[in-house]
């Protein structure tokens, strides 16, 4: 089985993300229990992909509200970061590409479909 999160090709540490965010570590971590920014365990580490923080120094606004829904659907955490990183075919791409490109609507109904 592949590794969806192979695609990522940057990754940033908590305190990288707090730099290019230009906050305090405290705050990054407070983004990440409020699903603004999401984290991936590699080699015991929390890494941040790097595409969350978008060149206006926000993070991506249509992340927290998915995470939510996909949270209600009743999938654990871990199993719905890994969802937005697997190819869904209604979607003709990775959720998290469709988010990227401003299709919210589109992900959030198929991560609904999960719900059923």
């Amino acid at each position: 089985m592949t590794n969806p999160f192979d695609a990522i090709t940057e990754w940033l540490t908590v305190p990288d993300a707090a730099e290019q965010l230009q906050i305090p570590i405290g705050k990054v971590r407070r983004l990440v229990e409020e699903h603004n920014l999401i984290t991936v365990r590699i080699d015991g580490v929390q890494m941040i992909p790097a595409h969350l923080i978008l060149d206006d120094g926000e993070t991506l606004p249509s992340l927290r509200g998915t995470i939510v829904v996909l949270l209600d659907s009743g999938l654990p955490l871990e199993d719905a970061i890994e969802w937005l990183y697997t190819p869904h075919e209604s979607l003709e791409s990775t959720p998290m590409n469709s988010l990227l490109k401003g299709r919210k609507s589109e992900v959030r109904r198929a991560a609904q479909v999960l719900l059923l």
